[in-house]
């Protein structure tokens, strides 16, 4: 199929978008959709897959566009699963409500729509004109405004012609009905034992009695939004993690709980109201400690432990924990693959891991990379241990050195359920991780439904380790475990208590030796279809056209950076690395028949008008994990678009 794409092309060059097809549609009430019955229409197909945090950025810039174009736009999702759970039915419907997604999604397990339309990364966006055309091609995120221009002019051109349709979006939703809990995430203890769960389905926190059970308080309207105020009052979006201070840091700071506004890009601090079973009960109280509510983008200033923490953006934080090496909260910064701190003392926010380049590269933490990583906590000897979960990966940071390993995992595409040492052993998007007293791990695998065990090997007298890590599994057949924490024992018996997201409900799993077991259902990678290339030098390209309106801003240096690099490191034998150009020859080497591509891209575009004082710039961004196969007569280039 043809990718001409470029919205300024005369009408009869763009081509027509491929049929779409898939197992089934989701949120039309039963009706499959096509192409022919939304001629008329703006089309957006948005290729996502509900783990992506990129994909659930794109969810939330899609919003404001479908209520603007409510009568002559459709967004339709294309769900594109990288992980075995999401191409799981039943999982897809939970997650499409999860995320709150009100249009028509077309369930695309075996990617054919996506290969049809040339999809290469998470998220892409593709944009047909009211012809059922390809009038634009983006990846990435964070080109919400670059849509509203394109749909203006897209929906100019239909009135133009005669050909616009307007009217609703064929999108039929069932009602929800409240409930104790919907899809909750995280959840911490207060002093007094009463549990604190992030009720993210329903926008909120939930606070039981120790038994589980008895809601004791409710904090926050349930409705998305932001508010500060009391416990009827207060409003939060998709909150997830929840950490109760040590009791003097509350003491001097007066909150009792730190809470990861994770869609609201915030961090909040809750003064928790007494127990209602008490004579006497104190107010409950919200307030905003950092995030300025806009989503960190690249060109923005990364906090440094200067300024104010209102000033910054975050992006998505996730997960929480207390470091008492650092005498700071340590943030999993999911939306841009960083670990961040956080002093309530103080306020002051400070980056502590992580280049926001995705993938899994140990090291000091000022060079390491992460991939999402969305659960945390501190192990009895001070190390953070982090659920990184795009890699599947169990990764530990050590504060005395600045250094960081991997315990569990080997890469972006890697995942199964396997026991035994750690090297073979594989997860599958964990999203929680819990230190046992013993010095233990013990892992919420989430999409594959267990608690695993992880155990570091013992310590020759060296200090360095006798072994590898180990891995089995004590708990399975439980609905995405997304966090735990340690309960009190029952007959001798260590407990979890787990947040079960998938069932809505919280729930005790014992860690008995007589429970742990080892399970191998294979190793397994990503599924997406294979691009062939030559054996000859390989050209790449990255296809940028500055939005309409914009130009590439080379004011503070270079507009453009371009890193690539390929799993195994030594396929590339030149060419890698990080450079200006958007094109690259590459030469791979011929001892590797496959392997996958890694590409970053930036580029800086800001307003062309020279009357404008104060140029609005953008920075737009994405990574490409590219499955590659030399294969003799193969094309000799690789096109990969930024926004065409």
């Amino acid at each position: 199929m043809s990718t001409s794409s470029d919205p300024s092309a005369p009408l009869t060059a763009r081509a027509h978008g491929s049929a779409l097809r898939g197992r089934g549609w989701l949120n039309t009430g039963g009706v499959d959709l096509d192409l022919e019955a939304l001629r008329g229409k703006i089309v957006l197909l948005d290729f996502w897959t509900f783990c992506c945090v990129n994909c659930l950025h794109v969810l939330d810039e899609l919003r404001p566009l479908e209520q603007k174009w409510e009568q002559e736009l459709v967004v339709v999702g294309v769900h594109s699963p990288k992980f075995e759970f999401e191409k799981d039915p039943e999982a897809l419907a939970a997650n499409i409500e999860r995320y709150e997604v009100t249009h028509p999604v077309i369930d695309d397990p075996e990617l054919r729509t996506w290969s049809e339309y040339g999809a290469r990364a998470w998220p892409t966006l593709m944009v047909l004109d009211t012809h059922g055309r390809i009038a634009g091609n983006l990846s990435g995120e964070g080109h919400a405004a670059n849509l509203d221009q394109l749909i203006e002019q897209l929906v100019g051109e239909g009135e133009a012609d005669g050909t616009l349709r307007r009217g609703p979006a064929p999108t039929v939703l069932e009602e929800r009905t409240p409930q104790t809990l919907r899809f909750p995430s995280k959840l911490t203890v207060l002093p007094d034992g009463r549990l604190v769960v992030s009720d993210a389905g329903q926008h909120r926190l939930v606070i039981f009695q120790n038994d589980g059970v008895t809601v004791d308080a409710i904090i926050g309207t349930g409705q998305r939004g932001h508010a500060d105020g009391d416990e009827m009052t207060a409003q939060f979006a998709e909150p997830n993690g929840v950490l109760a201070l040590p009791d003097d840091v509350a003491a001097e700071v007066g909150y009792d709980l730190l809470v990861a506004d994770t869609s609201n890009h915030r961090l909040r601090g809750v003064k928790v109201g007494q127990d209602r079973l008490l004579r006497s009960r104190t107010a409950t109280s919200v307030t905003t400690l950092a995030g300025t509510g806009d989503q960190w983008m690249q060109g923005e200033a990364l906090p440094r432990g200067e300024g104010s923490a209102l000033d910054y953006s975050l992006s998505t934080p996730w997960d929480l924990t207390w470091s008492h090496a650092l005498n700071r909260a340590v943030i999993s910064m999911a939306g841009i693959h960083q670990l961040w701190t956080f002093d309530p003392a103080t306020g002051a926010l400070l980056v502590l891991a992580g280049t926001t380049q995705e993938g899994l590269v140990d090291g000091p933490v000022v060079t390491s990379w992460w991939a999402q990583p969305s659960g945390l906590d501190e192990l009895p000897d001070g190390r953070i241990v982090v659920a990184d979960s795009e890699t599947s990966a169990i990764r530990v940071l050590d504060p005395q050195t600045m250094r960081v390993s991997t315990l569990v995992g080997t890469g972006l595409f890697d995942f199964g359920h396997v026991d035994g040492p750690a090297g073979s052993a594989r997860l599958q998007h964990p999203l929680g991780v819990t230190a046992l007293p013993d010095g233990r791990i013990a892992v919420s695998d989430t999409y594959n439904g267990a608690i695993r065990l992880v155990e570091e090997p013992a310590e020759g007298e060296d200090g360095a380790p006798t072994g590898e890590a180990s891995v089995v599994t004590v708990a399975t057949d439980l609905n995405e475990p997304s966090d735990a924490i340690v309960g009190p024992p029952v007959d001798g018996i260590g407990q979890l208590i787990v947040v079960e997201s998938g069932t809505h409900r919280i729930t005790w799993v014992p860690v008995a030796k007589a429970a742990e077991r080892l399970i191998d259902e294979g190793a397994q990678r990503s599924e997406r279809p294979v691009t062939e290339v030559g054996p000859g030098p390989l050209t790449v390209r990255v296809l940028f056209t500055p939005p309409p309106g914009h130009k590439l801003d080379d004011s503070l240096g270079p507009s453009t950076q371009v890193t690539v690099s390929t799993t195994p490191t030594s396929m590339l034998a030149s060419g890698g690395g990080v450079d200006t150009a958007l094109e690259r020859v590459l030469e791979l080497d011929p001892a590797y028949p496959e392997g996958v591509l890694h590409v970053s891209a930036r580029a800086a575009s800001c307003d062309a008008d020279p009357a404008v004082e104060f140029p609005a710039c953008h920075m737009h961004q994405q990574d490409w994990g590219v499955p590659i196969r030399v294969v003799e007569g193969g094309p000799a280039h690789l096109d990969l678009s930024l926004l065409a």
